[in-house]
């Protein structure tokens, strides 16, 4: 079963990017513009991973990490920021974000990146579990 990504940016160029790249390793990936409508998109359903912009209008990254907490405790979440060149990365660790990733990042990064947060290490793809 493919696992699905949920992306979570304001930028519609950063969102297609990470879709385009994740689509193609074959995850499955859902987008939202912003962090309230991606608390309608995991209410609406599951997910394996959020690729979550902490810089956003309306529900912020921050904000959004303290509702997932609540609602998905054990749902895995990258953060990703170039605001203040990456600087509030740090903190989104002590949200729960499982990693992070500055912008600008290649597409050979995030994947690298969303292959370990989800437990496949070393392979160009995601698991077939």
């Amino acid at each position: 079963m493919r696992q699905t990504i949920l992306i979570v940016d304001d930028d519609p160029q950063i969102r297609a990017m990470c879709t385009t790249t994740l689509e193609e390793s074959g995850y499955s990936v859902r987008e939202a513009s912003n962090g309230k409508k991606a608390l309608a998109e995991i209410k609406k359903a599951a997910c394996d991973l959020i690729v979550l912009d902490l810089s956003m209008p309306d529900v912020d990254g921050f904000e959004f990490l303290k509702a997932v907490r609540v609602e998905e405790p054990t749902l895995k979440v990258i953060a990703i920021s170039g605001f203040l060149g990456g600087s509030m990365l740090n903190a989104a660790k002590l949200f729960g974000a499982a990693a992070i990733l500055a912008k600008p990042f290649s597409p050979d990064s995030l994947l690298l990146v969303v292959n370990e947060v989800l437990g496949a290490k070393g392979s160009i793809g995601p698991s077939d579990s």
